[in-house]
């Protein structure tokens, strides 16, 4: 799911040193401020390195994405396919970057389902879940990634309906589509959640949206240690700064330009390099991990 404000649609080239800074630091220059769908985009997220290559980790296995149309969502999607797996999943209303994802991943030979559903409503995440596991015949990998934000400059502006409108999408949809997905899933299921380094560090701007990814950290934990017994681990993966829709549809040109350029590696992530972490936990090779939240941060986490 992807935001978008007043600010979409602004535009403002990136200056002549920072695109020789971007370029030298192996990042393409963030160049526009756009709107936060990603057909729209001008730099496109990279959402699979051409070299990846799948080797069946994920064979014959169904999985259910929520927001998986563009972005995060999409790079775990493509690459789950290449290894194997059937994909189902929910987006908002970015239909065309929904019938891209759904494209990519069936021309990795595997089966997709797509449902445009607004998952702020427990019912809707229950019969989203249903749908996906009617359309796979089954259910193995849940993956709760749904996400918006909303800056604020300060925290008087924070407003009462929007901290409960991001926590009903960033937390409350993953317990709604947790609590359905459990009538389904099997012994040796998975679950997956998107954090957020902002979850442990918080951000300045990003206040309700930082304590979203706290809760999810926390109810990772939670959910781990209650469903080992049933055979299910749980566990979450933690970004840093990564380039999709997201990012233009919620910040201005000016941070727009710099995003993730404080980062020790001098650039935000691509999906491409997020979605491997999601592999590795969704298969055998992470059999004895639960409960974790792995961070994805280009070494974010020691920055001052």
């Amino acid at each position: 799911m992807n935001t978008r404000n007043q600010h979409a649609g602004r535009k403002s080239a990136m200056s002549e040193d920072a695109s020789a800074r971007a370029r030298r630091q192996g990042a393409e220059p963030l160049q526009e401020h756009q709107p936060g769908s990603e057909h729209e985009m001008h730099s496109k997220p990279v959402v699979m390195r051409p070299d990846y290559r799948g080797s069946g980790k994920l064979a014959g296995r169904r999985a259910y994405i929520t927001g998986g149309d563009s972005g995060i969502g999409r790079a775990i999607a493509l690459h789950f396919a290449r290894e194997g797996a059937d994909i189902a999943f929910a987006y908002l209303d970015e239909h065309e970057d929904a019938r891209e994802t759904c494209a990519l991943v069936e021309g990795e030979g595997r089966r997709c389902f797509l449902m445009s559903a607004d998952l702020n409503d427990a019912e809707k995440c229950r019969a989203s879940v249903k749908a996906a596991v009617d359309q796979l015949g089954g259910l193995d990998i849940l993956v709760n990634n749904i996400a918006q934000q909303y800056p604020v400059d300060e925290p008087e502006e924070l407003d009462p309906a929007q901290i409960e409108l991001t926590f009903r999408t960033n937390v409350f949809s993953y317990y709604h589509s947790t609590i359905a997905a459990l009538d389904h899933l099997p012994r040796g299921g998975v679950i997956l959640n998107t954090s957020s380094i902002t979850g442990s560090r918080g951000h300045d701007t990003l206040l309700d949206y930082s304590a979203t990814k706290g809760a999810i950290d926390a109810m990772t934990a939670a959910f781990a240690k209650t469903l080992s017994e049933r055979g299910i681990r749980v566990n979450a993966v933690a970004p840093g700064p990564v380039w999709t829709a997201l990012i233009p549809s919620s910040f201005d040109a000016e941070k727009v330009e710099e995003f993730g350029r404080d980062s020790p590696m001098g650039r935000p992530a691509q999906p491409c390099e997020i979605a491997p972490a999601y592999v590795f936990l969704a298969s055998q090779d992470a059999s004895y991990i639960n409960g974790l939240i792995l961070h994805v941060n280009g070494g974010s986490h020691i920055c001052v």
